[in-house]
């Protein structure tokens, strides 16, 4: 019997469906159909994932690919061969992806997807990206995620993109990073609407040791139509009396944190 129709009889057994499977994989359904089919074979790091889920050996799903021994004396060598192979297996799960779906759905995305690891002799699939309401992997795609590469509403990693986002190399509407680009923008680097930083680049404000905007600009080297220049430095009030003028619709928690910026940056 060869593993597709194994795993096939596995899964009917265990009565899921192909969707189910998948969706306990973190695989999409089209994967699956294609290991029943023949035309694929899921990953080392996934046929571990089935022995765990159908409560069989690795030897039960993979013995169909050793060939069967002429002899007596090469059985002993199988033996070896295969427990080899389930040893390599062990050390390539070690250093791999480890992935994690809670059952608990919302709008059809795990509540919480989890996918951590080295991705060994391949590139980074689909598969093995972190989908769920709560996302934490290298990639990850959420509601909140988290990850060295991350998208969500509320994204925090290396490289982020969200409605706010806090990264090395942060974008969204709200973002804080090392470099910062978006509509309100913190970072040694900052570019956006309303920025500040060591070097700010603003659509209306910027506030920074290098300050440069369209309107309003206020640092010790500033470039905009509405100039605050510092030498030894501006006190609190001034920086907040300067913005009012000329944005007296400043968002109050925006202009308390440009003002307060303005003041302590030398």
């Amino acid at each position: 019997m060869e593993f597709s129709e194994r795993l096939m009889i596995l899964r009917k057994q265990a009565g899921l469906s192909q969707e189910q499977l998948a969706d306990r994989l973190g695989v999409t359904r089209q994967s699956v159909s294609k290991w029943e089919s023949g035309t694929a074979l899921p990953e080392l790091v996934k046929l571990i994932s089935l022995s765990e889920i159908f409560g069989v050996s690795l030897d039960y799903l993979v013995k169909d690919y050793i060939e069967e021994p002429e002899s007596a004396g090469e059985i002993g060598t199988d033996t070896v061969r295969l427990e080899q192979k389930v040893d390599d297996l062990t050390r390539y799960v070690k250093e791999s992806i480890y992935s994690y779906d809670s059952k608990i759905r919302i709008w059809g995305l795990p509540l919480v997807s989890i996918r951590l690891g080295f991705v060994r002799n391949q590139r980074l699939s689909w598969e093995n990206v972190a989908r769920g309401v709560f996302a934490i992997g290298n990639a990850a795609i959420g509601v909140v995620s988290l990850g060295l590469v991350s998208m969500g509403l509320l994204s925090f990693g290396c490289i982020t993109l969200g409605l706010l986002a806090l990264g090395v190399i942060a974008m969204g509407v709200a973002s804080l990073g090392v470099v910062a680009l978006g509509g309100i923008v913190f970072g040694v680097c900052a570019m956006g609407v309303y920025a500040g930083g060591v070097c700010a680049v603003g659509g209306k404000i910027a506030v920074g040791v290098a300050a440069a905007a369209r309107e309003t600009a206020v640092g010790c080297d500033a470039d905009a139509a509405n100039v605050l220049l510092w030498g030894s430095g501006l006190s609190r009030e001034e920086v907040e009396t300067f913005l009012q003028t000329h944005h007296p619709d400043l968002w109050k928690p925006l202009l308390r944190l440009f003002s307060a910026l303005g003041a302590n940056i030398k």
